[in-house]
């Protein structure tokens, strides 16, 4: 814990809240000292990722889940990846070439997006960094289908980081200090500060190195942000916002997981990974990284964002969101690990690999209008949006791959470090891949009170995307191009019943549209497919008593997913669409706090999931996958808490997780067993603005399987025991 700290504490909020949220510009920041009791209604927030009609949770004919910056720090969590996995039925893994990917309601990857501010960039496989989480006043997740609010993509859910943002009339500083296992040290602050009684201006800057988050060797880890924006109220019904956000962060030797091996060769196997094959985790070499010393994965980005919110009168409003995204992404890694059987120069064993040197070149830039009014439609209350979105995008991605003849091997034991190849005819293939990409979109929303009780919801959205996808041969020259449109239109319908005061029932249909792979990386095969599409159905109830001091939440659902990548049954040699993907659960959260001092808050999740048409060619023959789970979905997720506060000063927390087993391959011989993982706090307030806390992690030191790699014979393996000990202050 030696290192200098290279942190600035000063920065970020954010951008407004989406039209129909209606933010109060006087509303306190959710910054956070360490308390006991949190109020455990959660059902009147207004997320933004769920409507644009400014609907609250209950009202809401589907699955929110929303976490605070209070939640954030009360658990410990620091970054994406470890706040997603403590959304309820989703589980989160940091892959190289998708850092902080979400699996959620039996779906993975693309099929999850992610929003910052209400905006999608791209699909969350190409911009999705695990960024650090200072900079968020809270994130809400939206789960089910939800292309009707933004387009393409989100088959299985919504995660929408919304930045802290500026308070008028309030003048405060807040920061974070933590040092911890790993030669870890998180360093974060922010400044709020009134420019003039109708404008204020709010600061956040962050910095997080380790030597490894997974204590990995040659893995030195660096994220850092800084955010800023500027609100300005020139009348009590106009408000305009500016900001921008940076974030950049850098994988050294970029760890790819552990690499199964066979079992006769393992010093110290472990049933945390099983396979038909034999291969299993060998826990000996749980802290060996067989990547090249001069290998890193990092990215660089910068949004430029503004909103302008203008309450017209009479229950008309009109919001303008203009996004300008620029990223530059790097994945330069060996994969692809082969075993190779011990010999004489390696008694240990040995890997042969594969080099990947890929490279995101991302410009982006989004415009969109929404026009509101809440008002009444025959005696009854009614609030309905409409809006229009345009969004362009240039992308070209360097993607070069060199065989693994021409790097050293690699002993599995105690891997040398080596250096990256260089020069003329090192790739066996070395391609750029040009993307221009443009879409237009119009859409609506409304929610008509039929009753006091009883409300319906539905909202419809048609896009049209132009796409021309190249593929650029760098030796030859030659060019394989493709120039696709598509034209989805998805929609949704819901209802929500307030059966009594604190108990509402609700129900929903919902329809979703996706690429059958990333629309800006897929290849110009990929392009000629048409759009995958999907269906849910989802009911549920939302209730909440005993004085405020009781919520539950319960939901069961159906999602389908048909025209996926699959075999030809006449022609096993062709790819062709046809294949079906379905998830179908129930999922329950609940919070509790039985008397004043204790807290108890929790989530279960039990999900379905599996191909119902899919076969695959292995060897030259087409091979049935019908029936089998998809790759990083357990069956099922738990988490749990509990706070205690003794007296006034002393805070004492518990954290449980779990997630069953789950396989890495689609033909399900890789089985990565169950874990469960507990963390605990001690939190002291050692001043009125200050408070101290000690925190654990994993306790057990269990050793266990976290997410599946690629290829599917890696596993990333959970971090080990650590501890941490934190600063919060707040003036």
């Amino acid at each position: 814990m030696n290192r200098s700290i290279a942190a600035a504490l000063l920065a970020s909020a954010t951008a407004t809240p989406c039209l129909a949220e209606a933010a109060d510009p006087r509303r306190a920041d959710t910054t956070i000292i360490v308390v006991g009791q949190r109020d455990a209604l959660k059902l009147d927030p207004r997320p933004a990722a769920a409507s644009r009609l400014g609907l609250s949770i209950r009202e809401t004919p589907a699955s929110v889940e929303l976490l605070t910056q209070d939640d954030l720090q009360l658990r410990g969590l620091r970054t994406a990846r470890e706040t997603f996995n403590q959304v309820v039925g989703a589980i989160a893994g940091n892959v190289p070439g998708n850092p902080a990917v979400v699996s959620l309601r039996g779906f993975s990857g693309g099929a999850v997006s992610l929003l910052q501010d209400g905006v999608r960039i791209s699909t969350s496989t190409v911009v999705q960094r695990d960024s650090n989480n200072w900079h968020f006043d809270r994130i809400e997740v939206l789960k089910g289908p939800a292309s009707v609010l933004y387009g393409e993509g989100a088959l299985a859910g919504v995660v929408n980081k919304v930045t802290r943002k500026p308070v008028l009339g309030e003048a405060h500083m807040d920061g974070l200090l933590s040092v911890g296992s790993f030669d870890t040290v998180y360093a974060a602050g922010g400044v709020n500060v009134p420019l003039g009684p109708d404008v204020a201006l709010r600061a956040d800057a962050s910095h997080q190195r380790s030597d490894s988050l997974y204590d990995v060797d040659n893995n030195d880890t660096m994220s850092a942000g800084l955010t800023a924006s500027l609100l300005v109220r020139p009348h009590a019904d106009v408000s305009l916002l500016v900001a921008v956000d940076h974030f950049e962060d850098r994988y050294d030797a970029t760890y790819q997981g552990l690499p199964l091996i066979p079992g006769q060769f393992a010093r110290d196997p472990r049933n945390a990974v099983t396979s038909t094959a034999g291969l299993v985790a060998d826990r000996a070499l749980r802290r060996r990284n067989y990547n090249a010393q001069d290998g890193h994965s990092g990215a660089d980005e910068t949004t430029i964002r503004s909103r302008l919110e203008w309450q017209i009168g009479s229950g008309w409003s009109f919001g303008l969101d203009l996004t300008g995204y620029t990223a530059d992404r790097v994945y330069l890694l060996t994969d692809q690990q082969s075993f190779v059987a011990p010999t004489a120069a390696f008694p240990n064993g040995s890997f042969r690999q594969t080099f990947q040197d890929f490279r995101h070149d991302h410009h982006f830039w989004n415009a969109r209008g929404v026009i509101g009014n809440a008002g009444r439609i025959a005696g009854l209350r009614n609030r309905f949006s409409i809006g229009a979105e345009y969004n362009h995008t240039d992308f070209e991605s360097l993607r070069r791959q060199a065989p693994n003849t021409i790097l050293p091997a690699v002993d599995v034991a105690a891997p040398a470090p080596f250096t990256l190849p260089r020069g003329a005819g090192v790739y066996s293939s070395d391609l750029l891949f040009v993307s221009r990409l443009k879409q237009t979109a119009v859409f609506a929303e409304d929610a008509l009170n039929l009753t006091p009780r009883w409300l319906v919801v539905g909202g419809i959205r048609w896009d049209h995307i132009d796409l021309d996808r190249a593929t650029i041969q760098n030796v030859s020259g030659a060019i394989d191009r493709n120039r696709p449109t598509y034209n989805p239109l998805s929609w949704r319908l819901g209802t929500t019943w307030d059966v009594m005061q604190d108990l509402t029932l609700y129900a929903q249909y919902t329809t979703a549209v996706s690429p059958v792979s990333s629309i800006l990386i897929a290849s110009v095969a990929n392009t000629r497919f048409r759009l995958t599409s999907g269906r849910a159905y989802e009911a549920g109830f939302k209730a909440s008593g005993w004085g405020g001091r009781f919520s539950v939440t319960g939901a069961a659902y159906r999602i389908e997913q048909k025209d996926i990548l699959t075999r030809d049954p006449a022609d096993p040699s062709l790819t062709v669409q046809g294949g079906r993907q379905s998830s179908q659960g129930v999922e329950l959260s609940a919070v509790l706090v039985p008397v004043k001092p204790l807290h108890l808050s929790g989530g279960i999740a039990y999900t379905d999931a599996q191909y119902d048409e899919l076969s695959e060619l292995v060897g030259g023959t087409r091979v049935d996958r019908r029936g089998n789970r998809p790759i990083n979905v357990p069956s099922t997720t738990l988490n749990a808490s509990a706070l205690y506060t003794l007296g006034t000063a002393v805070t004492l927390g518990g954290f449980l997780r779990h997630a069953s087993a789950l396989y890495t391959d689609t033909a399900n011989t890789i089985r990565v067993a169950g874990h469960t993982v507990l963390d605990a706090s001690l939190a002291l307030n050692v001043s009125p603005h200050a408070t101290l806390t000690l925190r654990g992690r994993n306790l057990t030191d269990a050793f266990y399987g976290e997410y599946s790699g690629y290829p599917a014979t890696n596993v990333y393996i959970g971090a080990p025991r650590s501890f941490e000990i934190a600063l919060a202050t707040r003036f």
